[in-house]
């Protein structure tokens, strides 16, 4: 079995189990966390999720499960070239199909009692490495390829799109999606294509303010803006301008985004190489690592919910995760960040807590309230460092900061707090 799937993002990229899951309370919401230690899953390695009315299906580069209730069913039983396969990408169609994309059987289709294998299509179109699958306007399907190009298949007949007979940037397909006016979306790792049945356009760093060219993740939301994951940031294109978010402007865990997913409060969540952010598309985040919750360490290549309002994430090593009793905090009646003149001088209730990094050179604090006044102050009252406007989860470089005990100051709208940190 070729492992070439797995190192995509790097690169740019019927026998059932009873289940006893990890449960853990975390604040704004309950954990549950699944890997092979506490439960049946059939991998560690989470490459692939959907949800299904109120079946949870996961891919693995061991295989295919699925979680029904509190019972995991490995789906190797059924069809055993499923067994140790890398299962990359899975949808779920109208009609209640399931589409898998593999590394070496190209698409498989499963209505739950019959499985249809496109074998010859595979070898003929050289269709290994299946990376994402969606359907159109149409009910046409797309399938992108890893270092394959895009396949098009109307149920009929297939038809392959690369660089040698289109204008695709790059045949390393990473997403692929599909906007309101049915034109497909296609990100690699030399940009995005876009086709419209007819014709292509392309957005690249060189012709657009997108921050990067390696492309992992797309979405679009309710409103037909676009949303991209790339190596450099979280970046909207709403058809005329772009905005781009990244580590330094906003509390985004990690540059690197793996998947982006759109509830259906039209919240945005991002799995990145260093945990999960929620954002609003507008100034409100909450981000999840494995320092201020359950979500275990490590890159988070997947997102996506069900339709009981559970968020589910996959680790590249460390199992499956589900957040479930999320309540986005309301956000500030004062938007952006608050100048010092907003902050109460009073005591405060507000929860703080810090989270050192030192080897890194960095510390970020948790806090509730959307902005804060932050300032380092020494053993003998003078102040070294103020960060304005501070949002939680942002990282506060201390590396050049003398060694000693600091007290540090988190003014917020709600009052003050002090906290002594000991910088060693």
């Amino acid at each position: 079995m070729s492992v070439l799937s797995r190192a995509v993002i790097a690169l740019a990229i019927p026998f059932t189990f009873h289940l006893s899951p990890f449960t853990l309370k975390a604040q704004n919401g309950i954990w549950t966390v699944y890997d092979t230690r506490t439960s049946d899953i059939c991998g560690n390695n989470i490459s692939a999720i959907t949800a299904d009315d109120n079946l949870l299906w996961a891919g693995s580069y061991q295989g295919l499960c699925r979680l029904k209730g509190n019972t995991w069913t490995d789906y190797a039983m059924f069809n055993e070239k499923l067994k140790g396969q890398s299962v990359n990408c899975l949808m779920v169609d109208k009609r209640g199909i399931l589409w898998i994309g593999t590394d070496d059987y190209g698409v498989i289709e499963w209505d739950g009692t019959t499985w249809q294998e496109h074998s010859e299509e595979t070898r003929r179109l050289k269709m290994k490495f299946v990376k994402e699958i969606v359907i159109d306007q149409d009910e046409v399907v797309w399938i992108g390829v890893t270092l394959g190009g895009v396949v098009r298949y109307d149920g009929r007949s297939w038809e392959k799109f690369t660089p040698d007979d289109s204008e695709l940037l790059s045949d390393f397909v990473l997403d692929l999606a599909v906007d309101r006016s049915n034109r497909k979306w296609i990100t690699t790792n030399a940009g995005i294509s876009v086709y419209d049945g007819t014709r292509w356009s392309s957005y690249t760093p060189f012709n657009s303010n997108l921050p990067d060219a390696i492309v992992p993740a797309i979405a679009i939301d309710a409103n037909d803006v676009k949303w991209f994951g790339t190596l450099s940031g979280l970046a909207r294109f709403d058809g005329r301008t772009w905005k781009v978010w990244n580590t330094k402007n906003s509390p985004l865990p990690n540059n690197q985004v793996n998947d982006i997913a759109i509830d259906g409060d039209g919240l945005l969540w991002l799995a990145t190489n260093d945990g999960v952010a929620v954002f609003d598309g507008e100034d409100n985040w909450v981000v999840f690592t494995s320092k201020n919750c359950k979500l275990p360490a490590g890159n988070t290549y997947k997102v996506c919910h069900d339709n009981r309002g559970n968020h589910w994430f996959g680790n590249d090593s460390k199992g499956l995760s589900k957040l479930s009793g999320f309540t986005m905090p309301a956000k500030s009646t004062q938007s952006g960040s608050l100048s010092s003149t907003s902050y109460n001088d009073g005591p405060s209730d507000e929860n703080v807590r810090i989270q050192p990094n030192l080897e890194e050179g960095y510390i970020t604090l948790t806090i509730e309230s959307p902005s804060a006044l932050v300032t380092f102050i020494n053993k003998d009252g003078k102040t070294v460092k103020t960060v304005d406007g501070y949002v939680s989860g942002k990282k506060i470089k201390i590396n050049k900061m003398p060694k000693g005990m600091y007290t540090v100051s988190v003014k917020t709208i709600r009052g003050e707090k002090r906290i002594k940190f000991n910088l060693k």
